[in-house]
Order: structure tokens, then C-alpha cells, then sequence
């Protein structure tokens, strides 16, 4: 079940969908579900549902509502399609920090005032870039963020970056959870031993998983590196993750 909702921000409006598992009786306890850089499309509507289905009310929020709403891919093209990429790269270019940040809070005054979420704990799920905005959410609202998975997460760790994720370890409340694919290029082993140690020092609650043979990207079923294994363990990981914080 999904409907759509839009969140009003100091940057426009947010065009994103509500999704409740079918016939539940709200409210219920919230999920962000954060799309990769592809954006919204049919695969994450249908991780969307299949999560809602174990029991959560999901917010999927439209993260490029300032250059266009709703689906950015055209139908029946990839977002590694060489004509659409440089539109996606330059929507997301705009995605600084500062904008990151006043969407979070558009994002959990939506669940605030919408009927079908319980207050109070959120949990945040990224994917590809959207998993360094996930924990930059967790270490801007500590109180209110209590878990946080990233799959297939790219440059969690960047050295020189001073806007890095991997600086905010320390604000980080909530338990995290990566499944990182070992092939990947986006997050090379040095990055992935960065935000480890990170978090460790920090006193985070947190797992990391690097997903055998799984390349960037083993999530999507519309990309030529899903991995229908690796995307099912995924699914275990992250339900696990909800079922023990939420």
C-alpha cells in the first residue's frame, strides 16, 4: 500500500511516498528508505513495500525534488545509461551537506505529522550515496535516530574530506549496520577500514559485512550487478537490524 505525500521545505516541496504493509492498522514504527543515485523507480518502490510488509511504515522521499519530482530514469533506461548519467550526477551535485541537513528535518517533520507513523525512533536506510546521508542524519539527530544501515555505500571515508562522514563518528547514537560488496570501487578496503576504526573509537554499536563477490550495486534488479543472494541477505540483515531497535 502506498500513497503519495509532499513535505513542504525552505528549498520547495518534497514529493515522496508513504508505503504500509497491506491491510495494517497504523500507526507504526518509521523507516526512511533512501534511494540510490538513480532515484526513485519501480526497485525501490519494491523494497519500500517489502519492508513496510514486516511490519513498518516507510517514507521514500524523492532526494532530487529540487531539479524534478518523481521518477528521474526514463522508463525502460538504466541510471548507468551514459545519456542519463550526467543528469543524475549533476541532481546529486547539488546534495551538499547543508542541503542533506535541511531535509532531514522536512523529513522527520513529515513522520511527525503523518498519521500512519509512530513518534518518536526512526531508522534510516541508504544505498550507494544516500548511505553517507544516513549516518550524517544519525549524528544530526541523535535522539531521534536509532538505527542505520548502508548497502553498497560509496565514499563513507574519503581522506582530505573535512565534510566526510567519517568525521561525525562521534555523534553517531544509533546502531549501524554496513553490508558492503567486496568488489566495489566506490568503497575501497581502505574506507571501509576508516569508518570502522571510526566507530570503534567512538563507542558505536555497529556491524560491518562485506558481501563476497557482491558488486556496487547488488540491490537493484534494474543494474547488471544484481545479485539476487546477496540482494536476500540483505533484506535478512536489515529486517534483523529493525526487529532488535525499533
Amino acid at each position: 500500500m502506498s500513497r503519495a505525500l509532499e513535505l513542504p521545505t525552505a528549498d520547495g516541496t518534497i514529493d515522496a511516498h508513504i508505503v504500509t504493509p497491506n491491510g495494517a492498522e497504523g500507526p507504526l514504527p518509521a523507516v526512511i528508505l533512501l534511494t540510490d543515485i538513480g532515484g526513485l523507480r519501480p526497485c525501490y518502490h519494491e523494497k519500500a513495500q517489502r519492508i513496510a510488509d514486516a511490519g513498518y511504515a516507510v517514507l521514500m522521499p524523492n532526494v532530487y525534488y529540487r531539479d524534478a519530482a518523481g521518477e528521474i530514469v526514463p522508463r525502460g533506461q538504466s541510471f548507468r545509461d551514459p545519456e542519463v548519467r550526467p543528469t543524475l550526477f549533476e541532481y546529486a551535485s547539488r546534495l551538499t551537506p547543508e542541503a542533506q541537513s535541511r531535509d532531514f528535518v522536512a523529513w522527520l517533520a513529515g513522520i511527525d505529522a503523518t498519521p500512519e507513523f509512530v513518534g518518536g525512533s526512526v531508522a534510516v536506510v541508504g544505498y550507494c550515496m544516500t548511505g553517507a546521508f544516513a549516518l550524517r542524519m544519525a549524528a544530526e539527530h541523535p535522539t531521534r535516530i536509532a538505527a542505520v544501515a548502508g548497502f553498497h555505500s560509496a565514499k563513507l571515508a574519503q581522506t582530505g574530506d573535512p565534510t566526510s562522514p567519517v568525521e561525525l563518528a562521534e555523534r553517531i547514537a544509533a546502531r549501524v549496520y554496513f553490508g558492503h560488496a567486496d568488489q566495489d570501487e566506490l568503497l575501497p578496503a581502505e574506507q571501509i577500514a576508516r569508518m570502522d576504526e571510526a566507530l570503534a573509537k567512538a563507542g558505536v554499536h555497529f556491524t560491518t559485512e562485506l558481501y563476497q563477490g557482491a558488486a556496487h550495486g547488488f540491490t537493484a534488479k534494474d543494474a547488471p550487478s544484481y545479485d539476487e543472494d546477496a540482494c536476500e541477505r540483505h533484506y535478512k540483515r536489515l529486517l534483523t537490524l529493525l526487529e532488535e531497535t525499533m
